[in-house]
């Protein structure tokens, strides 16, 4: 089954970078996706602002697959070594990059071979020299114990299918008093995986997704502290892009 569904996530964002992103992703297009996934703004490029859209090559903005702006969330600091979790074209990456400046650092890790050469061809097209993508997956992460200052993600956590493995290994790459702050598809506590799995497939952010209750309770047994989920926009009956933020304590 964890097999599976990774294939089914892979070869979906696969097509994705192959048709330069825009239709294939989150809910980016039918082919793919559930009869409740949604297809409209709530989901993409059209998530970030006109600035940021403008600092990257339209090829990363066209890749945007998620459900979210995850660097209005992490506010990241100059110096900063970032990570972003499945991170595609690489949009989210370029952008950390730019905020944390040449004395910082910001990594991608994707499973996906297709969408990280497009995130290289993006990282050139920008002229990005603070940049890396890893091969790799959420759930065993190419990067050594507390090697990065924030953890960041787009619409991404939700597709896995092992997420105490994401959230544990978050944890781990994380310095203490390290940041986790992502974008994600979260639904109402009251919704059943059933229930969740009605509203949309799981490569189309639906079927995969924790309750609120899930998150908080799976960011604790992670050993994150000051864990809080906030909806931002509804994408389903009962079903919303969240932001998702949490703390490793510093003592960790």
């Amino acid at each position: 089954m964890v097999d599976d569904i990774r294939e089914q996530v892979r070869a979906r964002y696969a097509l994705a970078a192959l048709q330069g992103g825009g239709d294939g992703g989150c809910c980016g297009g039918a082919e793919g996706c559930g009869p409740g996934d949604v297809i409209d703004e709530r989901f993409g490029a059209a998530l970030y602002g006109a600035e940021d859209a403008a600092a990257v090559p339209p090829e990363a903005l066209a890749a945007s697959l998620g459900c979210g702006n995850p660097l209005m969330v992490a506010e990241l600091r100059e110096g900063e070594r970032v990570l972003d979790l499945g991170s595609g074209g690489g949009i989210d990456v370029l952008l950390s990059a730019r905020r944390v400046g040449q004395k910082g650092f910001a990594y991608g890790v994707d499973m996906t071979d297709e969408m990280l050469d497009l995130a290289r061809a993006n990282a050139a097209a920008a002229g990005a020299t603070n940049v890396e993508f890893r091969k790799g997956t959420i759930e065993d992460l190419p990067l050594d114990d507390a090697s990065v200052d924030v953890v960041i993600s787009n619409c991404v956590v939700n597709l896995s299918p092992d997420k105490p493995a994401v959230l544990a290994e978050a944890f781990r790459v994380l310095a203490a008093g390290g940041r986790f702050g992502i974008s994600d598809v979260v639904a109402e506590d009251h919704l059943t995986p059933e229930q969740r799995a009605e509203r949309g497939s799981y490569v189309g952010c639906i079927a995969g997704a924790l309750s609120r209750s899930e998150y908080l309770e799976g960011l604790a047994a992670a050993g994150f502290v000051d864990a809080d989920v906030e909806f931002t926009h509804v994408v389903a009956e009962g079903m919303h892009g969240a932001i998702v933020r949490a703390r490793k304590p510093h003592e960790a």
